[in-house]
């Protein structure tokens, strides 16, 4: 007999709430794969009556043809379905205090919902409605249209909210990752219906999507729901792959975003970074944590504490597919903005002057063990931990192991870290603020390019 599904049924340890960080695993969940290729995540949690639901579709801005169009058609689902306006939609939701939510990343694009328990039948009626019945009524995407250029206007006022933007726009250049997630205003501006709907039936396919769901639910009767709501979803997805990031500058680079106004500079200096599936994901993040991912960091202390130049500065790996970019990011007044760089540059040049002693790379560890599990405390952070793994290839190694992989950090590891994974020459910079004030400062760093921030869309 033709199994409608193939249930690959994990048994983890587990006790999420109550576990000190090296004991901390994954709770059990299953997976199983539809017969029309649908991914399903489960995992019960019965310790509140809540449930989250995460639809992951492999769709986002790597795939768009407009810059914007993955970020709107997710959110175009909610905009009516089902036989329900958007505001009928809304209304019932409301009335049962649920929310559903959708949006659209550079890799992925989600609908979201969280709910009570009691309200499951309902809500993912709903659910199944926004993804496989979408109205896309020309009245409602013109309006909903209209509200995210305002929102993408209003985006152009603070630096914070767009500089990622313009820094894969330099570093990736050419390349899928250098595209907006939320699009531009000049292409938000020409999107049609006929946009979404292609988008959507590229994309939306039940051999591209998973749905991850988490809480206080039996698996068996849900299971029955799942398949009875998409088991008729139809249909292949186009193939598609990102390609490799190659990011390798020839020479350092400052792109200057000019903000007349601005009286302070927003800047991130950074280089390439690593894929996801990097075995080296984990000890890096306690190598970062001692440069930039705390409160105590090097750079925070140096930059904030110190000498006040800022009330912040981090620094992250941000890990994708294919690729990733390292990032300092930080912000000052703008006759203090050569001094900021300079001791940002002076800091982090200490990972190979100076290098990590062993307290310190203790300390490290400790704080980022005990950070670990509090990540994963509830259903919604756990249905996007799954989706997480649907998308980028893990599984629950990555919990389970974190622990080990911390704690086999060591001195001789971590200078080859910092040697083969942290970006030193050729680094690439962006600055947002008043270009006049800031052009002489900012030249001396590499070759400069400039822009306006409200450009209507980024060009280099």
């Amino acid at each position: 007999m033709h199994k409608i599904v193939n249930r690959l049924l994990t048994i983890l340890t587990f006790s999420v709430f109550s576990v000190s960080a090296a004991e901390f695993k994954l709770p059990v969940y299953e997976k199983l794969v539809l017969e029309n290729g649908l991914t399903l995540y489960l995992m019960e949690q019965h310790e509140v009556p809540l449930i989250d639901a995460v639809v992951t579709v492999k769709a986002g801005a790597v795939q768009d043809n407009k810059s914007g169009q993955a970020e709107m058609t997710a959110n175009a689902l909610l905009l009516g379905s089902g036989g329900l306006t958007r505001a009928e939609f809304e209304q019932q939701l409301d009335f049962i205090g649920a929310n559903i939510n959708a949006g659209g990343g550079l890799e992925a694009s989600q609908v979201a919902a969280s709910f009570a328990s009691k309200d499951e039948d309902k809500v993912l009626k709903m659910l199944a409605d926004a993804l496989l019945r979408a109205d896309f009524a020309e009245q409602e995407v013109a309006a909903y249209q209209q509200r995210h250029l305002a929102a993408l206007q209003q985006a152009q006022e603070s630096p914070k909210a767009v500089i990622g933007d313009y820094f894969n726009a330099l570093l990736f250049a050419g390349h899928p990752y250098a595209k907006q997630r939320s699009g531009n205003i000049a292409s938000v501006r020409t999107m049609q219906v006929s946009d979404l709907k292609d988008f959507y039936t590229k994309w939306y396919r039940p051999d591209n999507a998973a749905i991850s769901i988490v809480g206080d639910f039996d698996s068996d009767k849900i299971i029955s729901k799942i398949k009875a709501l998409f088991g008729n979803w139809q249909g292949n997805s186009e193939n598609f792959s990102v390609p490799p990031a190659k990011v390798k500058p020839a020479k350092a680079k400052v792109l200057l975003v000019d903000k007349p106004d601005a009286r302070e500079s927003t800047y991130i200096i950074g280089g390439k970074g690593i894929a996801r599936s990097n075995p080296d994901y984990v000890a890096l993040q306690v190598v970062n944590t001692i440069l930039g991912g705390r409160f105590t960091s090097w750079l925070n202390d140096e930059l904030r504490v110190n000498t006040g130049l800022t009330y912040g500065a981090r620094s992250s790996f941000s890990a994708y597919q294919q690729g990733g970019s390292f990032s300092i990011y930080t912000f000052t007044q703008t006759d203090k903005t050569k001094e900021a760089i300079d001791l940002t540059l002076k800091t982090y040049a200490r990972l190979w002057q100076q290098g990590i002693d062993k307290a310190t790379l203790d300390s490290a560890k400790a704080y980022v063990k005990g950070q670990f599990p509090p990540k994963y405390e509830t259903s919604g952070e756990l249905a996007e931990l799954l989706s997480g793994m649907f998308v980028y290839g893990y599984d629950e190694t990555f919990i389970n192991n974190f622990s080990d992989n911390v704690n086999a950090l060591d001195l001789d590891k971590t200078k080859s870290l910092i040697k083969q994974y942290f970006p030193k020459e050729h680094l690439q910079m962006v600055v947002i603020g008043n270009a006049d004030a800031l052009r002489p400062v900012v030249s001396e760093y590499g070759e400069l390019i400039e822009t306006k921030i409200d450009t209507q869309q980024i060009s280099l």
